[in-house]
């Protein structure tokens, strides 16, 4: 039996990527348990933002919205969307965690709709929210996700939140800031990022017991493969517990 579950596993490889004294823009859920474990474990200096105002909390508890009061027990600001983004526009937000329903091998994220047609879609998706100025704006992207083929697609069927467009210096050419884009992305398979001229989704790291072929039956398009790829690092039993006991200890999150 694992001695933890595949959220718990992508929390804390997540979390493992804030260096201390980051500033990252986090919603409810996997990312904001992400951002509260690296601040208990190897990033005290962390800066939290949300969405909704709240700027740089001591969260007591796990919020259950980006608007939740406990957003904003003792911040430094109680403020709201527009200032937030506005940080992010001024290019003071080192990461955004951000999800969507499709997800394609450049990066762009599709939380809006399902299907070829807009005004008649398969599905209606809760749209953009922030997240289009979040992966605009913000310096780096981060993805925590299920990995499946219906999500990993060759091309997303609307783009909500850019990623790298088309692929080598689209972004940039689109007028986006330089240098911004999608990170990582962190799966219960492997973590995944865009480190390479033609900014596709590489294989970087695999889960325990992860093989690559296991991680490209679960991708609807061809993943590139880092020449180094090696197994993720499991989360440490200290982790584990700081995890379980102060960050999420009504399984909120990890009971998923």
């Amino acid at each position: 039996m694992s001695e933890y579950n595949s959220m718990e596993m992508m929390i804390c490889v997540a979390a493992r990527f804030m260096e201390d004294g980051c500033s990252a823009v986090v919603g409810t859920g996997a990312p904001c348990a992400a951002g509260m474990l690296a601040q208990k474990t190897t990033s005290p200096n962390m800066l939290i933002l949300f969405e909704a105002g709240g700027v740089a909390p001591l969260l007591p508890t796990m919020p259950v919205s980006v608007g939740d009061s406990r957003t904003t027990w003792k911040a430094l600001m109680a403020s709201s969307m527009t200032e937030t983004m506005s940080l992010t526009a001024r290019g003071m937000v080192d990461y955004a965690f951000l999800g969507g329903a499709q997800i394609d091998k450049y990066g762009n994220l599709n939380s809006t709709m399902i299907g070829n047609d807009y005004r008649h879609p398969k599905v209606r998706l809760p749209g953009s929210g922030g997240a289009n100025d979040l992966a605009s704006n913000c310096w780096r992207v981060m993805v925590i996700t299920p990995h499946e083929k219906r999500r990993f697609v060759e091309k997303v069927d609307f783009i909500t939140s850019p990623g790298y467009l088309e692929g080598r210096s689209s972004r940039d050419d689109s007028g986006l800031p330089a240098d911004t884009g999608t990170y990582k992305i962190v799966t219960n398979l492997a973590v995944m990022g865009f480190d390479n001229p033609e900014r596709q989704m590489e294989i970087e790291t695999l889960s325990p017991g992860v093989t690559v072929e296991e991680v490209q039956e679960n991708t609807g398009f061809e993943l590139l493969i880092k020449s180094d790829v090696h197994e993720t690092e499991p989360p440490s039993k200290e982790t584990l517990r700081i995890l379980r006991e102060e960050v999420d200890p009504h399984k909120y999150i990890i009971g998923r």
